[in-house]
């Protein structure tokens, strides 16, 4: 009897002691509670910027943290964790401590104001989705102009005497005469670079139409030229008044840029590198390019058949040539 007594006590106090561990552990979590996990969480984390981030900037780890915020505060669109945003663009210019949401590396929506360079002027193109990249230019994006112009009214044929080599970014003098456009046949088409490195402050498009009520859905994206796309670039002064012509008088297109071309080895925005061109007519395509030219074939036709008269038919005599007339005795 005494035995079991003592088996029971033994048991009662090893209990014991469970249960006052299970306290002690209670108690120390009540003590440290976590403000970030559980049903009861009241805060969370959100990515911010650690220091300014300019436009066009490639985003690395140095430049961004995390910052614990209340979870009311967060953004629907916000970021919990950095590794979201390393190694994307900045497609707007971003503050300090600013958070870092999905419109700064994937802006939609209307664009209420844009911060133009000092020195720079802010310049719109509108452009479709054929002269345009498809009308996916993003801001922080680089281009650059391109423009064509073709038809005798816009290209007179003029003479050109120099020896610059070909290649050289800067156009030639004109020193010879300027014929009129019916004097000899030519080819009056034209395209050059105008403007490299252009960056995008802000694009614009038009808003998504009207649902339609078809629940159907397509696959991809419609290829029609009539998609058009509003695309803000910083110009100088002078590119400025290149860009107006080139979209008064001629036909203009936006090419992109590849993003590293114009940003430094950590990410950091560049001027874009200028790639001199020569410009490009047909004498060009046929003297560098290798472009056949059209060649005139002369054809020989063939003499006309004799004229046979069918049997039976009576041969043509010619008349006799009248004699002259006697002319006057002296």
């Amino acid at each position: 009897m005494k035995r079991s007594n003592r088996l029971v006590l033994l048991i009662g106090i090893f209990l014991a002691v469970v249960a006052f561990v299970l306290i002690l552990v209670t108690l120390n979590g009540n003590s440290n509670p976590s403000s970030n996990s559980g049903a009861n969480a009241t805060t969370t984390l959100v990515v911010v910027a650690a220091k300014d981030i300019p436009l066009s900037t490639k985003i690395t780890a140095a430049d961004v943290k995390t910052k614990e915020i209340p979870i009311a505060d967060k953004p629907a669109n916000g970021f919990g964790d950095t590794s979201f945003v390393i190694g994307q663009t900045a497609r707007k210019a971003v503050s300090a401590e600013q958070l870092i949401t999905a419109d700064i590396i994937n802006p939609s929506g209307t664009v209420t104001s844009i911060d133009v360079p000092a020195g720079y002027v802010g310049v719109s193109l509108l452009v479709d989705q054929t002269t345009g990249v498809g009308t996916l230019i993003k801001s922080g994006d680089y281009v650059d102009l391109v423009m064509g112009l073709t038809g005798a009214e816009t290209v007179p044929l003029v003479e050109i005497s120099t020896t610059a080599p070909r290649g050289n970014a800067t156009p030639p003098p004109s020193t010879g005469p300027a014929y009129t456009n019916t004097d000899i046949p030519y080819n009056s088409t034209t395209v050059k670079v105008l403007a490299e490195g252009l960056q995008v402050l802000a694009t614009l498009l038009p808003p998504p139409p009207a649902a339609t009520g078809d629940n159907s859905t397509g696959s991809g994206t419609s290829l029609g030229t009539d998609q058009q796309e509003m695309v803000i670039v910083a110009a100088t002064v002078q590119q400025a008044e290149v860009i107006k012509f080139a979209q008064m008088q001629g036909d203009i297109s936006l090419v992109l840029r590849a993003t590293a071309d114009c940003q430094t080895a950590n990410g950091q925005a560049t001027p874009c590198p200028i790639v001199p061109t020569t410009g490009i007519t047909l004498r060009v395509l046929v003297d560098d390019y290798g472009v056949l030219p059209p060649q005139i074939v002369q054809v020989i036709e063939p003499s006309p058949l004799p004229n046979v008269l069918p049997s039976g038919h009576p041969a043509v005599v010619p008349s006799p040539s009248p004699s002259p007339s006697p002319s006057a005795a002296p």
